[in-house]
């Protein structure tokens, strides 16, 4: 351990933006009336949220191809727009947002246009896709300082010897606790170079310390409203997550989805046979679904799988519940409303609500659906 400091700069930035230029669109839904409301009072209407990006096949390309593989723009906002000088009839859509972890592929196939969707919803086709590249001079984010740390016997001795060989630290690791001391979440920090040192104004015997590099992934600023809430300590009471939006939401359910991988080798499975109450008034979305779920089987901010994948994980073992058990699912009609019907990557229509309930079922989960007014249905 290198040290424990009070706080950090730098842990917060905004991902780089990257910007698209739609060519010869024929906007659809959401993307319809986010391009008027970027021509608009600009009051958040131009916001379209996470979108896929699907490009189609033709004689040239064929279905199969990885070339036609879907990808991902997160937190996408129409920034704006013009008819299209090659038809009157289609637009040019100007959109930018954050590329998710995988970023865009190598080489995708534009030849044939590519279609656009929100999980939900078809947006439009557009004939062609353009990308804006970045200036040279973008601004850097913040730097990264640690602030009123208590360095430990290794960390002051490389100080002491204060060559770049020893203020060097290689690979570390930024562990964030609550404010119970409890770790919260981790951030890597690769091969950073120690850039100065100070004496803190924060205590005796602490430092100030700047370092070359951040962390990675940093969190977004938008995002600190769930941090601070999160480190705090963790929530006492259920539903926490459904007052926010979906990014934000997002979100809480990573710090869920890390805190609870991390205790799932401390968490004793409770034993076969109970009986576990889903409160589904808030399912608006899948990450709602999973948030639910997981608060269903261990308390507030519980975790109990965030896919089809994990959730298997999960009921072998390890996550606190122990199949077979009964799940009492209130409200579902608010999850077949919003999660009954939704679009995979490459635009195929499935219903997350069917899928779950049968893969539970498959699992020895008894999943009853509490309907309005208190009525039992079995779902087989």
């Amino acid at each position: 351990m290198w040290g424990v400091c009070a706080d950090v700069t730098g842990l917060y930035a905004d991902p780089p933006r990257r910007s698209y230029e739609l060519l010869g669109c024929a906007p659809a839904g959401p993307l319809l009336d986010a391009m008027w409301g970027a021509a608009g009072t600009g009051d958040g209407a131009d916001r379209l949220g996470d979108i896929w990006l699907r490009p189609e096949a033709d004689d040239r390309c064929p279905e199969g191809s990885e070339r036609l593989d879907a990808w991902r723009l997160v937190d996408v906002r129409v920034t704006g727009s013009r008819r299209s000088p090659a038809d009157a009839d289609r637009w040019d859509i100007t959109l930018d947002g954050v590329e998710d972890f995988y970023g865009e592929p190598d080489d995708p196939y534009l030849e044939a246009g590519v279609s656009l969707h929100d999980e939900r919803t078809w947006l439009g086709h557009c004939r062609d896709l353009s990308i804006i590249l970045p200036p040279d001079d973008e601004p850097s984010g913040p730097p990264f300082q640690l602030l009123g740390c208590a360095p430990s016997e290794a960390l002051s001795a490389a100080l002491a010897t204060g060559t770049r060989r020893s203020l060097r630290l290689d690979e570390a690791e930024l562990q964030i606790l609550d404010r119970t001391g409890v770790r919260l979440a981790d951030r890597l920090v690769s091969a950073p170079e120690i850039s100065g040192w100070r004496p803190s104004p924060l205590g005796d015997g602490l430092l100030d310390i700047d370092l070359t590099d951040g962390p990675y992934p940093q969190i977004p600023v938008w995002a600190r409203p769930v941090w601070n809430r999160w480190l705090t300590g963790p929530p006492t009471e259920p539903n926490l997550w459904a007052a926010y939006p979906a990014r934000e939401r997002e979100q809480w359910f990573d710090i869920v989805r890390e805190r609870g991988c991390r205790r799932f080798l401390h968490t004793p499975d409770r034993p076969a046979g109970r009986v576990y109450d889903l409160d589904g008034r808030h399912i608006t979305d899948d990450t709602g679904l999973y948030c639910a779920l997981g608060e269903a089987i261990n308390g507030p901010g519980g975790y109990f799988g965030g896919c089809l994948n994990a959730l298997s994980d999960c009921l072998n073992g390890r996550f606190g519940a122990t199949a077979p058990f009964t799940l009492r699912w209130h409200h579902p009609d608010v999850a077949r409303r919003n999660v009954g019907r939704c679009l995979a990557p490459d635009g195929a229509v499935y219903s997350l609500f069917d899928e779950v309930i049968g893969f539970l079922e498959e699992k020895r989960v008894e999943v009853v659906l509490v309907e309005q007014g208190g009525l039992l249905e079995a779902k087989r």
